[in-house]
């Protein structure tokens, strides 16, 4: 599955973003199958989980995002969003979005950067 990031950017403490991913070329049932999540990369860490989504369950998210990210999905646009609210400094980090197949292939997008000011 081919996947575009965007909407990233900089944005002071406190302000919302919202990341979109795009699967173009995706089929109907691919989309609405497998894990969709995103993912985010802070300098000298390690990838973490922000928020993902199973096709008729309800998201997850860790703790440090709850109540402030929200992941969804428009089926007929084949596009995932990350709405971002109160953003903090330690959200700053390169966002990723993921489609893990249930065949067990996992496809990642290019990444969008994400920069929160003080």
């Amino acid at each position: 599955v081919y996947l575009v990031e965007s909407g990233g950017g900089l944005v002071q403490a406190g302000g919302s973003l919202r990341l979109s991913c795009a699967a173009p070329r995706a089929i109907l049932s691919t989309f609405t199958s497998g894990t969709w999540a995103w993912y985010r990369q802070a300098p000298g860490k390690e990838r973490e989980l922000v928020a993902s989504l199973v096709h008729g369950a309800s998201a997850n998210y860790p703790d440090s995002v709850k109540d402030r990210f929200t992941i969804s999905k428009d089926n007929r646009k084949r596009t995932m969003y990350l709405q971002m609210n109160s953003l903090k400094p330690e959200d700053t980090g390169v966002y990723y979005c993921n489609h893990h197949a249930p065949s067990g292939t996992d496809n990642w997008g290019q990444g969008t950067q994400v920069t929160v000011s003080a």
